[in-house]
């Protein structure tokens, strides 16, 4: 048997001597697994065809070495899998469905080829974790600015009143106490009508879209999303195999055509109107009203996204749709991505009364109460004021950023393209677009601007990762690519104020590139570095992200330990 399977390594004294860094190398498996392992291999290629009569335990034992209690596990374990079975002349292998098992010779072939399901195709890779981490990222919050001696303290508090209790499952919607928490909260804060058991808790505001998508809708539904809008609306209506209508997007919001109604009935819409991703406009008023009675009259539902809806920098804080009448048709979807941290991954839904009450058993199917010390945790944050504090400090830091960002945009970016734009006019026919526009700006922790048609945002984007930054295209937002969807998605969350002016200069000098290039018609090669641009690789170092550069000086509360 030894030639078959071949020996088994024993360990030596000198194993234990090993450095740790060569302990996994040195130090063998067990005998026992070695010995389970060589068997198993011996029979799935072959060289112990199927009805071989093994050795008895003691013979193999004393062969290879081992005590004979190794080898009788081994054997008993081969026949739990299904690999031998025990007959009166002893144990023999089993006959199975692998042809080198049997004995047949196995023709080469090619991998074999997936069967995806078609919704799979329609997704895109449009972003990775490590460029989370550079500097002019949408959506990242300052990190570095987080209390965490406080949130330490409220999970600490979490941890001494609900172990060992909260280690097992919690009720599928939800703690308790972070629901009336969260309730309480948008209430005063956001003008929604609502109570805990409206509540649902999710991992964050995407398992609160796809929830929806599964409660109200059935495949080939019709789902209407903003364009340009957030991409994990789209990616929801995809997994629910709806059909998605792309709806206009203009300095009121969403802009629905009135034909839309008749031609595309919608069972679902999508909306952020607090502060559209990524325009950064506010629905307005009039359009809201009209949105809630269309939706009325057709059956439809409104999933309404409070996206940064915390962060208004200019007069009060807009109120949401839900709150605004009576018995809304509307789902109001919520996460602390951004008012804590995204890796909390706590997200929630407020369901309207009659859907929390009749869904409740399928809630109870649909979900598994899970982090619960982080949702206990939470609850303390809450009501102990110092989730309100830390959304005041941050109001007042992203209000900083933002004019910083307005000024480096103004002084490097749009007013010299603004100039540049009337020689374009003028003297390339081929070039013609608008100049550089600003868009958004009165909540959120990002600015768009809209770029001239000849300078592809898709370019820049590629060129500004190179230089360590990572600014959005604004057509990767779009499910309908138009000219009025070409620009950069600016991030200022993650990057302090200091470093917003050498980002800016650096994706201006980057935008004089490409302009130079397309005057030319001589576009350069997308994969060659922009090291030796005018932007310079040496910049790289004066624009990474906030958690990597020394915060400005603060108050002790806001500082991390």
């Amino acid at each position: 048997m030894i030639e078959i399977i071949g020996p088994l390594v024993h360990a030596t004294a000198g194993t234990t001597a090993t450095p740790a860094a060569d302990a996994s190398a040195a130090k063998p498996a067990p005998l026992q697994k070695q010995l389970i392992e060589r068997l198993q291999q011996a029979i799935l290629t072959g060289r112990l065809p199927a009805g071989s009569l093994l050795p008895s335990s003691r013979l193999l034992a004393t062969e290879m070495g081992v005590s004979r209690n190794t080898v009788v596990i081994a054997y008993e374990h081969l026949a739990a899998v299904g690999y031998v079975f025990a007959d009166r002349k002893g144990t023999r292998v089993s006959t199975l469905s692998s042809p080198a098992a049997r004995g047949t010779p196995r023709a080469p072939s090619a991998a074999p080829e997936i069967a995806y399901a078609s919704r799979v195709s329609q997704f895109e890779a449009t972003r990775t974790h490590t460029e989370n981490l550079y500097a002019l990222t949408p959506g990242t919050p300052a990190l570095d600015r987080f209390p965490l001696a406080a949130w330490r303290r409220a999970l600490e508090r979490a941890m001494e009143r609900a172990l060992p209790l909260a280690l097992g499952y919690g009720t599928p919607a939800g703690e308790p106490a972070l629901r009336d928490a969260i309730a309480a909260h948008l209430r005063v804060a956001r003008g929604v009508r609502c109570d805990g058991a409206q509540i649902v808790i999710t991992e964050g505001a995407q398992e609160a879209l796809n929830l929806c998508v599964h409660l109200l809708s059935n495949p080939g539904d019709v789902a209407w999303a903003e364009d340009p809008g957030y991409r994990g609306a789209k990616a929801a209506f995809n997994l629910g195999d709806l059909s998605t209508v792309p709806i206009p997007v203009d300095s009121e919001g969403m802009d629905v055509p009135a034909a839309a109604w008749r031609a595309h009935p919608p069972k679902l819409i999508y909306t952020s109107p607090a502060h559209q991703y990524p325009t950064g406009a506010v629905l307005s008023v009039a359009r809201r009203l009209e949105l809630i009675a269309q939706a009325r009259r057709c059956g439809a539902w409104i999933i309404e996204d409070d996206y940064d809806g915390e962060f208004r920098h200019t007069g009060e804080p807009i109120a949401s749709m839900q709150g605004l009448v009576d018995d809304a048709p509307v789902l109001y979807v919520g996460s602390f991505s951004k008012t804590m941290f995204p890796a909390l991954r706590i997200g929630f839904v407020v369901l309207p009364r009659a859907i929390a009450e009749q869904a409740a058993v399928a809630l109870q199917e649909m979900l598994r109460g899970g982090h619960r010390l982080e949702q206990l945790a939470l609850a303390h944050f809450i009501e102990g004021g110092e989730f309100g504090r830390h959304l005041g400090r941050m109001r007042r830091l992203y209000r900083e950023r933002q004019q910083a960002l307005r000024d480096a945009l103004a002084e490097h970016f749009v007013s010299l393209f603004t100039a540049r734009f009337a020689s374009h006019v003028t003297s390339h026919a081929g070039l013609h677009a608008a100049p550089p526009q600003i868009l958004g700006g009165d909540c959120g922790m990002h600015l768009t601007l809209r770029l001239p048609a000849w300078l592809c945002d898709r370019t820049l984007v590629e060129r500004a990762h190179a230089e360590g930054l990572n600014p959005r295209a604004l057509s990767g937002f779009a499910l309908r690519a138009s000219g009025e969807t070409n620009g950069i998605v600016i991030g200022y969350g993650n990057t302090p104020a200091e470093q917003l002016a050498p980002a800016i200069r650096v994706l201006a000098a980057l935008a004089r590139e490409i302009e130079g290039e397309a005057v030319a018609g001589e576009p350069r090669e997308a994969s060659r570095s922009v090291g030796k641009s005018a932007a310079g690789g040496a910049l790289k170092s004066r624009v990474k992200a906030g958690a990597e550069a020394k915060p400005k000086a603060r108050t002790a509360t806001t500082q991390r330990p």
